[in-house]
């Protein structure tokens, strides 16, 4: 077995290379059917709360697929099992817009499933092969990740309309770039093995309460967010904006999003803890929402600006408390799990209810108080998982 210390200097290059085109295809399978929402459902004749299901779903099987990424890698080596998952991905995207409804639905079940074993593997990998430049590394995990997300949200309008008006073509586009990483993926494969965990039974993280607050931060943070990709551009096209100007809403947000996601963890580091960063960027997040449901349509930038700023921090701040509330690599790979497979699955249910939501009071102000209401919560279990202390400790 090759360490990581030994890993040839011809697979480092493929190997970061491999990494960041991964991270990049991260989120737009999801990011990208919010400009075409409309599009989708006026073409299937889905009601909102289809449309509503149609974002949750990738939302939910990601989270559901997250707990089972270890599994899976301990059978095929963690190498394997990010190929295996981007090469899905590839096929899950290809075929989603071009099988009907059913083909829609299980096809962003199916690439919600391949993000989330890819989610849940890379930070492994990244600490294991790269331990000493794991802060820039995931910087710029994080940085094309939100990228990624970015690009999808602002490019599949037009790409609509290039393609004459035809939203198949637009949402098949994205099977290219998780073919690329496959393909480069591939040829790093087999330079290294992770070792498998084998060792004396471990407490359960489920009976820890800062796990569960870390958890419940985790998840609140991703139904703001995931309700953001699925719904957004509806959002401002219901107000009257057109649909090339609302997707380019959701790509600006998503955009500066980079900023806070390597600020606020790097800020926060020089604090005593984590709860006065976490609180800040939730509100900024809720300011940005707020903005886009009842401001003036003149401020729709400065509010798209604003809720990026806050959401980029509260998910890079997600991250760093699964690390910093752990002593140990094992256990935040344990905290991770839970956190992701947990808390994407209720994550799942923003999207959801925000469909159901419109459909009863056929407008966007009860959302608004909705995503409000998860905002503080989201606050309170913050400040429970953002104090100066370790999961599994006594307390």
């Amino acid at each position: 077995m090759t360490s990581p210390t030994a890993t040839p200097t011809r697979h480092i290059f493929l190997t970061l290379l491999g990494l960041m085109l991964v991270a990049l295809n991260l989120r737009p399978a999801l990011t990208s059917v919010s400009p075409v929402l409309r599009t989708i459902g006026d073409d299937l004749s889905l009601t909102p709360s289809g449309l509503g299901v149609l974002t949750t779903l990738p939302v939910l099987f990601l989270g559901l697929a997250a707990p089972l990424a270890p599994i899976v890698a301990r059978r095929l080596g963690m190498e394997r099992t990010v190929l295996l998952a981007v090469a899905l991905l590839a096929v899950a995207l290809l075929a989603r817009p071009y099988l009907g409804v059913a083909g829609l639905f299980i096809g962003s079940s199916a690439a919600g499933a391949c993000i989330g074993v890819m989610g849940v593997l890379l930070p492994g990998i990244v600490k294991r092969d790269f331990p000493n430049s794991v802060s820039l590394l995931t910087g710029l995990y994080t940085a094309l990740l939100c990228f990624g997300a970015s690009m999808a949200a602002g490019a599949t309008e037009p790409l609509r309309l290039l393609f004459n008006s035809d939203w198949r073509p637009a949402l098949g586009f994205w099977m290219l770039p998780a073919a690329i990483a496959a393909v480069v993926w591939w040829l790093q494969l087999g330079a290294k093995h992770f070792p498998k965990n084998v060792g004396a039974p471990k407490k359960s993280l489920y009976r820890d309460s800062l796990a569960w607050q870390v958890t419940l931060y985790m998840g609140l943070q991703s139904a703001l967010a995931y309700t953001v990709f699925g719904w957004l551009p509806s959002i401002l096209q219901d107000r009257g904006v057109d649909a090339v100007a609302a997707g380019l809403a959701l790509s600006v947000s998503i955009m500066v999003q980079v900023i806070t996601a390597i600020a606020a963890p790097w800020i926060s580091s020089y604090m005593r803890d984590q709860r006065f960063m976490i609180v800040l960027v939730v509100v900024l997040t809720l300011l940005g929402l707020a903005g886009c449901i009842y401001a003036p349509l003149s401020l729709m930038w400065v509010s798209a600006v604003i809720l990026g700023l806050g959401q980029g921090g509260t998910f890079s701040m997600a991250l760093t408390l699964l690390a910093v509330r752990a002593r140990d690599a094992d256990t935040a790979a344990r905290l991770s799990g839970m956190a992701q497979g947990v808390g994407y699955t209720l994550a799942s249910s923003g999207p959801l209810l925000t469909g159901l939501l419109h459909d009863v009071f056929h407008g966007w102000e009860v959302t608004g108080l909705f995503l409000g209401l998860i905002g503080c919560i989201a606050i309170a279990a913050g400040l429970g998982a953002g104090r100066k202390l370790y999961v599994l400790d006594e307390r």
